[in-house]
């Protein structure tokens, strides 16, 4: 008996076993499926996560590129900016010897002037003592007429050339009478000049003057100067104004307009003699 039941026991275990390596199996492909799931869904997330990245650096490789043109646009604007500084930085400087020269030419000039006026008052001074000993009343009063408008010239002559300075110490000529006494000094080359229309350009000495506007109610005009590769803008200045400025080898010029009118102007432009060897056409002439 005992044998029998031993027997049965051993066929039960016997027919047991496959059913819970079944469920083993089955569970082992449930957990292997749910792995492989998780993996392919990690797998796509890492994709994406490269893709993003790659597109980043795509987009901060194009955006890097772009700074370093700007950069590069930035360098040479300023080398440029600074290049010219330096050009206009030597245009401008003036040496201390020339400003000594002038400063000496403009004492004597003024010294000169000052001498032949007094000449030619002691000189009517000396005709109204003649007159009074030799001529009758009526003459004596006639001739002090005369005296008198000398004398009122005279006045004129010294307000207009001793008193009416540039920026170096040289005259301003306001009338044609002016310009022609300073050319006779010879000390400076005067060029007269009639700008008529608007946008009207001309040669005068070694530079050009365009007129861009006037404004006769308040004596200003407007106008553009070429010298050598330079353009200069002069807005709104007013008459017998003296505009200074420098050529390409330094020497100072001066240009003065005397009268506006409609669209027209009238004036003269003032160098150094050393200036008019390198004058291609001087341009003198004109009236006021």
């Amino acid at each position: 008996m005992r044998n029998e039941e031993r027997n049965e026991e051993v066929v039960h275990t016997t027919e047991s076993a496959p059913r819970w390596m079944g469920i083993a199996v089955v569970a082992l492909a449930a957990v292997s499926l749910l792995a492989l799931g998780v993996g392919w869904s990690a797998t796509n997330r890492v994709r994406d996560a490269q893709q993003a990245s790659a597109n980043d650096n795509k987009v901060l490789r194009q955006n890097l590129e772009v700074v370093t043109q700007r950069l590069a646009q930035t360098e040479s604007a300023n080398a440029q900016m600074q290049g010219d500084l330096g050009v206009v930085t030597d245009r401008l400087q003036l040496t201390q010897g020339e400003l000594d020269k002038s400063r000496k030419t403009a004492g004597a000039i003024k010294a000169d002037y000052s001498k032949k006026l007094t000449a030619m008052q002691d000189k009517v001074q000396a005709d109204e003592v003649q007159l009074a000993t030799k001529a009758s009343t009526d003459d004596v009063n006639a001739v002090s007429t005369n005296v008198n408008g000398v004398r009122t010239d005279l006045d004129a002559t010294k307000q207009n050339l001793l008193d009416a300075k540039g920026e170096l110490g040289t005259q301003i000529a306001r009338t044609h009478e002016d310009i022609e006494a300073l050319r006779r000094l010879g000390q400076r080359d005067y060029f007269e000049f009639t700008l008529a229309g608007k946008n009207a350009k001309q040669r005068v000495g070694n530079i050009s003057v365009e007129l861009h506007g006037v404004n006769v109610g308040r004596h200003q005009y407007t106008v553009e100067l070429y010298v050598d590769d330079m353009k200069l803008e002069k807005k709104n200045r007013a008459v017998n104004e003296p505009i200074f400025f420098y050529g390409g080898n330094r020497t100072s010029m001066e240009l003065v307009v005397n009268k506006v009118d409609k669209d027209k102007i009238i004036g003269y432009l003032s160098v150094p003699k050393a200036q008019v060897a390198s004058a291609a056409a001087p341009a003198s002439g004109g009236s006021n």
